[in-house]
């Protein structure tokens, strides 16, 4: 089982796509099927309907992170300082406003295509559980302030307890403009509209090699495709492209899921589909379901040496009672609710925390979009507009924005990434730790942890 999601999103035997069979030419194939692969083909076929566009998938379209995330659809408005870093301050402020604009984008979407995901535009918050988060949206809400922006609302000690069912949390900001869904739903919602819409979709057929040649090839083990022009949409599994391969920290993130309890939920206060996540580095961040579940995530898991995407991030997850604990400690009422399944997967993480797009290898007939660094259900709508226009080479507001850039930045190379993140990781646990118990690190564990990527480090005011 890759995730209790996946299981509750099943294909219907009408809709299963075939393995690529035999040699085949397309104007544009995409490695990936997932939602950025999707987004980008959708985006492609609403600007240019003639096109003939292959997704090839390495399983079924959604059984990568697309079909195993948390389901959060969140904008960028709290990773506005991360965006002024990469692009100027006018264009950190309008990538921000589309991620929010994407959210009602895809609720328009999933109607006009009846698509039922559970989306529950009930908004997020953004909440601290001890008193070392309280604030740790200061800066950001002070630079939206800055230009008349005001995303976020300010809480009251006692709203956020009671909406959050838990005195556990202290204080927060709410965000309106967010919602949830069920992941896989929506994945495999997507797909049933790119097939419709004539897109050739190639299941179960992973990509064995990428031949440079122009046109490029993509090579499975069953047949080729040659395109014009090639997308890699491979999330965190795009490191086995050498270009690629230390541009993302490949780390899991985990999930447990608990049994149905509506009633007790519901009397708690958390009663609708406000999705929440703490303030910690590596956060945790949980919401319910329209059936009285809890899904509760933590993220910052475990690393894999070369940056790989081996079998350890499918299936269940080894840190089932780590995350099943912190799910009891911040609602300890619940203690006596059982975990009904657990699962993990690969983020692809970047140095920024943002997703970055480009040219591989400075080539405008293969391009690239990945690290949407655990925040991609929302924003790999927009970053599929960005793909569309490189793909089409337009000169325009998405092929020209901030976030078209080389890479991203580097990681470490081996051993350094796999045994230095280590390391980072077990200092920001300590840290978090000794957060929760009103304790101060010492100089070396602060020391450790100050070397985290921007994407792996708190922001205080």
């Amino acid at each position: 089982m890759l995730s209790q999601w996946l299981d509750e999103a099943p294909l219907a035997p009408q809709d299963e796509a075939p393995r690529l069979k035999g040699d085949i030419r397309a104007d544009v194939c995409i490695i990936g099927g997932g939602y950025c692969g999707l987004w980008t083909a959708l985006a492609l076929k609403a600007r240019e309907p003639s096109l003939d566009i292959v997704i090839v998938e390495k399983n079924r379209c959604g059984d990568g992170a697309s079909g195993r995330n948390g389901g959060f659809v969140l904008s960028w408005w709290r990773s506005i300082a991360a965006l002024k870093n990469v692009c100027s301050t006018e264009e950190a402020f309008r990538l921000a406003a589309a991620s929010a604009d994407c959210i009602n984008e895809i609720a328009d979407f999933c109607r006009a295509h009846a698509i039922d995901c559970d989306f529950r535009h009930d908004g997020w918050l953004w909440a601290a559980t001890n008193q070392a988060q309280d604030g740790a949206w200061r800066s950001a809400i002070e630079t939206l302030a800055g230009q008349q922006v005001h995303p976020f609302e300010q809480w009251p000690r006692e709203k956020v307890a009671a909406r959050t069912g838990s005195d556990r949390h202290l204080s927060g900001v709410f965000e309106p403009t967010a919602a949830t869904v069920q992941p896989a739903l929506l994945a495999r919602g997507l797909r049933r509209v790119a097939l419709a819409q004539g897109i050739r979709i190639f299941e179960n057929s992973p990509m064995r090699r990428l031949q440079r040649a122009r046109p490029a090839r993509i090579v499975t083990a069953g047949g080729t495709v040659t395109a014009d022009k090639v997308v890699i949409a491979m999330n965190a599994w795009a490191t086995a492209l050498a270009e690629l391969r230390r541009s993302i920290l490949v780390i899991s993130s985990d999930v447990v899921a608990t049994g149905a309890f509506p009633e007790r939920l519901k009397s708690s206060g958390w009663a609708d589909g406000m999705a929440i996540s703490d303030s910690c580095t590596l956060v945790n961040y949980y919401r319910t379901t329209p059936d009285g579940r809890v899904i509760f995530g933590a993220g910052g898991g475990f690393l894999s040496y070369g940056n790989r995407v081996t079998e350890k991030f499918d299936g269940a997850t080894p840190r089932a009672a780590e995350v099943a604990g912190y799910f009891q400690q911040t609602y300890p009422a619940f203690r006596d609710v059982g975990i009904a399944s657990h699962w993990t997967g690969p983020i692809d993480r970047s140095l920024s925390g943002l997703p970055f797009f480009g040219r591989l290898g400075g080539r405008g007939d293969i391009l690239y979009g990945l690290g949407f660094s655990g925040n991609g259900v929302g924003p790999t709508m927009l970053g599929g507009k960005i793909l569309a226009s490189l793909v089409l080479e337009a000169s325009d507001q998405w092929s020209e924005c901030g976030l078209v850039r080389d890479h991203g930045g580097q990681f470490p190379p081996e051993p350094m990434r796999y045994f230095g993140g280590n390391l980072v990781l077990a200092a920001k646990r300590r840290i978090e730790a000794l957060d929760d118990q009103g304790l101060k690190p010492g100089f070396v564990t602060r020391t450790i942890a100050g070397l985290a990527p921007a994407g792996l480090t708190k922001v205080k005011g």
